[in-house]
């Protein structure tokens, strides 16, 4: 059944093909596509599978198959086709997550065999931005170093918790968000206020690609909300961002988050996009 499929995992042969498939829409593609810049696509290296969906024997839609599901330029039959081979191997994935099209007809697809999830966001508008703030930059805001870890991380996984409804802690004990929350730290991709041994925002650059970085992780203290810190830190953060990583800046943000979805649009973010997510 899969032979007879027009998929195939692809491999380092495939690398500039599939980089012009992600750059075609960069902000979209952020997550992939930086995965695809750091580690190729040798899937030992990628932590993940890329399949590809061909048409007269080049690919023209991409799925990234790992801890998510990412459909990449799909359209239906390419849909289809990436559901029916992740239907055929079972669940390995965390998440669906992309394009609010292909995610949505995927997961009518898989619902049967994978369902009920977690939870269902089904509106996530992304959001971009290539211009400097509007608004005032909060000076105190700066990038974490590795002698504040003991101070953000909490922060970190209070976010992750608030976020996506369980801890991080979870499975494993925290031990790979510790050595991810580490690893963006000592790359210089979290930035924090931290005022008095407390974060008051805080916030990481969790994909970088030569075009575009995403934002993830935006956290004020619930007690702290409403006071415009995060309006400054973002506008400190996004300084930073297109003096030092990539031209653009994007995220992407729950559409019932309206507080968080008005604070980015004084920051100079706009709406560019929807994706969906599935959560397990």
């Amino acid at each position: 059944m899969l032979g007879s499929l027009p998929v195939r995992v692809l491999d380092d042969r495939h690398r500039d093909e599939v980089l012009a498939i992600l750059d075609a829409d960069p902000v979209a593609n952020v997550f992939v596509s930086s995965r695809v810049h750091a580690s190729g696509l040798d899937p030992a290296r990628l932590g993940a599978q890329m399949w590809g969906y061909l048409r007269d024997g080049r690919p023209t839609a991409l799925c990234y198959s790992g801890a998510n599901l990412i459909p990449v330029n799909a359209d239906s039959a390419a849909v289809r086709a990436f559901a029916e081979r992740a239907r055929a191997q079972g669940r390995r994935c965390s998440s669906i997550v992309g394009p609010i099209d292909a995610v949505g007809e995927m997961w009518e697809i898989l619902e049967p065999y994978w369902g009920p999830p977690r939870a269902i966001r089904s509106v996530q508008p992304v959001m971009s931005t290539s211009t400097m703030p509007p608004v005032p930059a909060d000076p105190h805001v700066r990038r974490v170093r590795m002698e504040d870890f003991d101070i953000v991380y909490p922060a970190c996984v209070a976010m992750f918790t608030e976020e996506v409804g369980v801890s991080p802690h979870a499975g494993d004990g925290g031990v790979l968000y510790r050595a991810r929350v580490a690893e963006l730290i000592r790359a210089g991709r979290a930035f924090a206020r931290i005022e008095d041994g407390r974060v008051m925002f805080k916030a990481e650059v969790g994909a970088v690609t030569p075009h575009v970085c995403q934002v993830q992780g935006v956290w004020v203290p619930p007690d702290l909300r409403g006071r415009g810190l995060s309006v400054g830190g973002m506008a400190a953060l996004v300084e930073e961002c297109l003096r030092t990583v990539a031209p653009t800046v994007s995220l992407y943000v729950n559409d019932y988050n309206a507080r968080a979805r008005a604070a980015y649009r004084r920051v100079g973010f706009v709406e560019v996009d929807t994706f969906m997510s599935i959560l397990f």
